[in-house]
């Protein structure tokens, strides 16, 4: 599965001449960078970068001027994040990033957004700070970046106002559904540094999470870099990012921040973040020049015009460069359909049921389930049930849990995706013991045996659907 940043790398260089006052042929150079080195407080030096603003020496009443520091996500390191740091600058900020320990041409080991990274962030700001004069300071950051920034924030370090996308709250959510281990996200975590350059303190939690197990070890690694049951107390400004179509962070791992959130907010949900989310090339000057003006409002005290504290803003699906607002969460109904039939499936096998929905464009949005009557499990510890459109390999959504008894009703909560559903196909509903992709790769031993009879799909659907 591929990560967030990994696509989105390329996708920010290759979208921000298209910004409004982005860097186009004949535009002014941005703003000049400067390489440095910082050492934080344990000494260990981190590879890092500033851009200076454009034309902008006092951009603050108070003197001084606005800053950033970006964060990079998974597979990145700062000069991956310098066309960003350069749209920054455009709009006055001095905008610092740098290699996370443990990657690139930064010392040290890899914590995976752990304790010893939120002192980096605080070094960082404690750095920038001393530049700035009188200047407050944002963090954005995607993926890896993002998750960094959440644990930042809730951890106290006074970031004016903060960007997060694309990544999760909840990581031992992401992990495991209903007790189900997501081999997908597990693997993306292992693979984001060589096992070399890991702290050896979590050379366990990463073994673990190679072999698909959900160990004490992943689990501890997992509470320790979760920011969602500290939101709650969490004051500063907070624009959230998140992908409509992500298998490995989805929409839940924003709502549940936004609905937690008491400070000024907002939401963007998007086409980012990681499989099977398209990125598209243009997409990131849209959520960028939305960052920048949320800074604007908070940093710069820029007044925007009233009614757009906790908006939630959705992308269309397919992108189209345009964008529905709500003043909160849109408004979602529900709908059930009921697929009868029965089968009798070996540890290989799956079951396929049909379905037409009526009316139309449908589009997801908010948790849905597919409920399974079963019988006569022997050697079934688990079900995976995919949600697809008719002839399309990518499901809508995908699901897990646990089997805890021979015979009965199993409910397997979906994940919450965002998808247009096209007027006319039918849904197809599939369940075995593995999903499309490897996100959950768990099988069967040979000899398995399990006897599903009618499912029930049950969708949350936009009340209105946004995309065509």
């Amino acid at each position: 599965m591929l990560s967030a940043a990994a696509v989105l790398a390329v996708a920010i260089g290759t979208a921000l001449a298209y910004a409004a006052g982005g860097f186009g042929a004949g535009s002014p150079a941005p703003g000049s960078t400067q390489e440095l080195t910082l050492p934080m407080s344990d000494g260990v030096p981190l590879a890092c970068s500033v851009t200076y603003p454009e034309n902008v020496p006092n951009e603050l009443p108070g003197g001084g001027h606005p800053g950033v520091i970006l964060f990079p996500g998974f597979g990145q390191t700062h000069g991956d994040l310098l066309p960003a740091a350069q749209f920054f600058s455009a709009d006055g900020y001095e905008a610092l990033t740098c290699d996370a320990r443990g990657t690139g041409a930064s010392g040290g080991t890899f914590g995976l957004a752990g304790p010893r990274d939120v002192q980096d962030a605080r070094d960082l700001f404690t750095w920038l700070s001393g530049q700035l004069g009188n200047g407050d300071i944002g963090a954005f950051g995607l993926s890896l970046g993002g998750a960094e920034i959440w644990n930042a924030a809730v951890a106290g370090v006074p970031f004016a106002a903060i960007a997060p996308g694309a990544t999760w709250t909840d990581l031992g959510r992401a992990l495991a559904q209903h007790g189900v281990f997501d081999d997908g996200v597990a693997q993306q975590l292992a693979q984001a540094a060589p096992a070399s350059r890991w702290d050896p303190s979590l050379a366990q939690a990463r073994n673990d999470l190679l072999a698909g197990t959900d160990s004490a070890a992943v689990q501890t690694l997992a509470a320790t870099r979760s920011s969602r049951f500290r939101l709650r107390a969490l004051t500063m400004p907070t624009l959230i990012l998140q992908g409509r179509h992500d298998f490995s962070f989805d929409l839940d791992q924003a709502l549940a921040a936004y609905r937690r959130l008491k400070a000024s907010h907002e939401l963007y949900a998007g086409d980012l973040g990681a499989a099977p989310a398209p990125n598209p090339a243009t997409e990131p000057a849209v959520y960028l020049k939305l960052v920048t003006g949320f800074f604007d409002t908070y940093i710069k005290a820029i007044s925007r015009e009233p009614g757009v504290d906790r908006a939630v803003s959705l992308a269309h699906d397919p992108w189209d460069g345009r964008v529905s607002s709500f003043a909160g969460i849109p408004p979602t109904r529900s709908t059930s359909v009921t697929l009868p039939g029965t089968a009798t499936l070996g540890a290989t096998q799956v079951v396929r049921r049909a379905a037409r929905l009526t009316g139309g464009p449908l589009e997801t949005f908010g948790g849905g389930s597919v409920v399974v009557r079963y019988s006569g499990a022997s050697g079934w510890t688990h079900l995976v049930a995919a949600v697809s459109v008719q002839g399309s390999p990518t499901p809508v959504t995908i699901g897990a849990a646990q089997l805890t008894k021979p015979s009965g009703l199993l409910r397997i909560p979906l994940l919450d995706e965002a998808v247009l559903l096209p007027r006319g196909k039918r849904l197809v509903v599939t369940v075995g013991a593995t999903s499309p992709g490897g996100v959950f790769g768990g099988t069967e031993p040979a000899g398995a045996t399990i006897t599903l009879g009618r499912v029930t799909l049950n969708l949350s659907l936009l009340r209105l659907a946004v995309s065509r």
